[in-house]
């Protein structure tokens, strides 16, 4: 009796152990830990001026993922990444009390780091979207 209880225990865990797995990638729930994206390497920047009272001086940034990302817009009125930096898209969760919200940075290996604006003007798409 013993010996039927532990062989059919021993065949329940050969069944399961021999099931197959899709490993297409990360799962949806692991997707949420992926905070930082390479963009490129830097190659060029450009300032633009605010349009208006209140609005904010813009650095549009160029990368060799040029093709993939546009030029990153971020708020600055200069831009200290160096030619052949390599630059990383990444997103910080920040709580504000009970509720939080997601801030999105464009950052070099170094210590230079600007925040990018949420809506990116040269890809009409909103930063999310690359995440």
């Amino acid at each position: 009796m013993i010996m039927k209880k532990a062989g059919i225990i021993f065949l329940l865990f050969f069944v399961i152990s021999c099931a197959t797995i899709e490993r297409s990638g990360l799962l949806p729930e692991d997707e949420l830990f992926v905070t930082r994206r390479y963009v490129g390497d830097f190659l060029d920047s450009r300032h633009t001026k605010p349009g208006g009272f209140g609005s904010p001086h813009l650095i549009w940034i160029k990368t060799t993922q040029d093709s993939v990302y546009g030029k990153i817009s971020a708020y600055s009125r200069k831009c200290d990444f160096s030619k052949g930096d390599r630059l990383y898209l990444r997103r910080l969760y920040q709580a504000t009390g009970v509720f939080g919200t997601w801030m999105y940075q464009i950052e070099n290996e170094k210590d230079v780091w600007y925040k990018v604006s949420e809506f990116q003007h040269d890809n009409q798409v909103l930063v999310q979207v690359w995440f």
